[in-house]
């Protein structure tokens, strides 16, 4: 989530021309630069920011292609402003999803052709993906998949590349993460069971910190995970970790059920272990997002990938943590009512802040609250035009100045120790246009349609994604988004399996009472405004008169308690059950929030206006 301007790009000529250099000594005519670390994180620490390095774009998504005489740089529709705003003339920018533009592997096999070898660090691309992508460059007549044990853009950065974190370890407690781990390694064992496996290798680090309920702080920013490898046997539970990371007290609570073991070391210890137990009948178990380095480990005979069986444990929220969720939720929206009163006031008085400073604030009111730990991920402040720009980050030296007259659209969340929170309010400080109360009207309505959705159970996030579109889509627009993504509980604010978008993936995995969403539909004008509603929302049982194929029924509880804009919203475009849930919805907020606020009467007459009925 960040983005940068013209001003900020960065040469990246002499870079281009060292890796080539290393390419040709290693007999590679097309390289590879994923945005993942060895875990496929989406967020990664400043050590393996080597798309970033290599390409200038700091968008959180992307993939770079490098040949002799070509780079390419592939991203999607949130990152199409920020990517012509980073890239130098170096770059080639391949717009994911629109007609006619190549994937960057469909970029980088054309490359390939003629027996070109294409090369990648074997541990920053999933076995999957090796696997498609040596299979099409097969029929391509294209020359090898060299999976590479040594970075070629780490040569490149050498001694200026960051070094790797080496913070401790903490213990996420029961009172906040509600099952103790010994209880999850038997859950997680009886599906290597189900699946006739010998043992399960877990390289998400989301996934293994939730699993032994420990937390870290490995510079990746705003996730509080660190870097390992879990090994999951019938009998044992290894984790492979840099042990001046492991406390004396964290090893006391780990005790004999788990073994600590150097980070590397588990590809000779999955090798060693395949080679001793692995038959037809019993594999080693990988998930999707294991590295290709891993399985080359182990054997690609000797592996069976199946459905990630932490992630969908850790989807599903226990009582503990929907009740830290709920909590976190209303904690943090008290700082959010009480950062767009204060900024209403500064800008009606007419005090100068700029898209950094405003953020700076909000951060500020949020640490005072109980639990705070960080942000969840870089506040997306932005002002008029710098709105459109899907996942902007602002920049000091560069940023726009919070106008009153100009739609702002803030995106923020913060990591509490109870709850991971994720919102985004569109406000305006002035007197909109008629266009712009139109446009945030539109989305408006498409968010209460997803709040309101009943559905059966079964269903998925997939087919739930017109209810958001569908307003926008009867005016002839759209946004290149998905509209939900899961929430982790102290842990990643995107949280697979599940999401509300059209991706198939999402299609794959139904909701389930306890699963955390955010619900977040847009509208962006390009060079004028952004507008998005985002509200996290939990999966409960609904009551229905009647019951239909005798299945239970669900939807949504919001647990984001911030107010609307109402200055932006257009009364006359709501039908009756739209205002009811609206004013319903800003009830909930006024009765959960309004006991922060004593002694600090501006803030308390902000929420009472904000929230009265529409």
């Amino acid at each position: 989530m960040s983005a940068g301007t013209a001003a900020s790009r960065t040469d990246t000529t002499s870079r281009l021309a060292e890796l080539r250099k290393l390419m040709a000594a290693h007999n590679v005519e097309v390289y590879i630069v994923p945005s993942e670390d060895a875990h496929q994180s989406e967020y990664i620490a400043p050590v393996d920011a080597r798309r970033a390095f290599i390409s200038g774009f700091t968008g959180s998504a992307g993939c770079a292609v490098v040949t002799p005489s070509k780079a390419s740089l592939s991203t999607d529709g949130r990152y199409f402003l920020q990517a012509e705003q980073e890239l130098d003339s170096n770059w080639e920018l391949l717009k994911q999803g629109l007609p006619d533009v190549p994937t960057w592997q469909e970029w980088a096999l054309r490359e390939a052709e003629g027996g070109k070898n294409i090369g990648v660090d074997a541990c920053l691309i999933s076995a999957a993906q090796a696997k498609s992508l040596a299979e099409k460059l097969k029929n391509r007549k294209g020359g090898e998949l060299i999976g590479m044990d040594v970075n070629l853009v780490d040569l490149v950065w050498g001694e200026k590349q960051p070094e790797r974190p080496k913070e401790p370890l903490r213990i996420l407690g029961l009172e906040f993460a509600g099952k103790p781990f010994e209880e999850k390694l038997v859950e997680i064992r009886h599906e290597i069971e189900k699946n006739k496996g010998s043992g399960l290798i877990v390289s998400m680090l989301d996934e293994i910190a939730w699993l032994f309920n420990l937390r870290g702080n490995d510079s990746i920013p705003y996730n509080p995970v660190f870097f390992s490898y879990a090994f999951i046997t019938p009998t044992e539970a290894i984790l492979y970790i840099d042990e001046d990371k492991i406390t004396e007290k964290v090893r006391e609570n780990l005790g004999e059920n788990v073994t600590i073991k150097p980070y590397n070391a588990i590809f000779d210890d999955v090798k060693t272990f395949g080679e001793a137990t692995a038959t037809n009948d019993k594999k080693l178990l990988v998930t999707s997002s294991v590295s290709w380095a891993l399985t080359k480990s182990v054997g690609e005979n000797k592996i069976s990938t199946i459905k990630a069986p932490i992630e969908a444990a850790k989807a599903v929220k226990n009582e503990t943590e929907v009740e830290g969720m709920r909590n976190a939720h209303v904690r943090d929206g008290a700082a959010q009512i009480q950062y767009f009163a204060w900024l209403e006031r500064v800008l009606l008085r007419g005090d100068i802040y700029d898209e950094v400073s405003a953020a700076d604030k909000l951060e500020e009111f949020r640490k005072e609250k109980e639990h705070f730990v960080g942000l969840s991920f870089p506040t997306i402040s932005s002002s008029g035009s710098n709105g459109a720009i899907i996942h902007y980050q602002p920049e000091k030296s560069t940023c726009a100045r919070v106008e009153k007259d100009k739609i702002y659209l803030c995106d923020s969340g913060a990591q509490f120790l109870d709850g991971t929170t994720d919102s985004t309010r569109t406000v305006h400080y002035g007197t909109p246009t008629p266009d712009e109360k139109k446009s945030y009207t539109l989305v408006l309505k498409g968010h209460i349609a997803v709040a309101r959705a009943v559905f059966p159970k079964g269903s998925s996030g997939f087919i739930l994604d017109i209810l958001a579109r569908q307003y926008l889509w009867r005016a002839g627009l759209d946004y290149r988004h998905g509209t939900g993504h899961g929430v982790g509980s102290f842990l990643n604010v995107h949280e697979g399996p599940i999401g509300i978008g059209t991706r198939m993936q999402y299609n794959e995995v139904p909701l389930e009472i306890g699963m955390l969403i955010s619900n977040e539909p847009g509208y962006y004008e390009d060079g004028q405004y952004g507008i998005r509603i985002e509200n996290v929302v939990l999966v409960v049982e609904k009551k229905t008169p009647n019951n239909f194929g005798d299945k239970k029924y669900y939807g949504f509880e919001t647990v984001t308690m911030v107010p609307m804009c109402k200055k932006l919203t257009d009364p006359t475009m709501l039908d009756e059950d739209e205002k009811k849930w609206l004013n319903e919805y800003h009830t909930e907020v006024y009765e959960k929030t309004k006991s922060f606020f004593k002694g600090d009467e501006y803030t308390l007459e902000w929420l009472e206006r904000e929230t009265s009925p529409i």
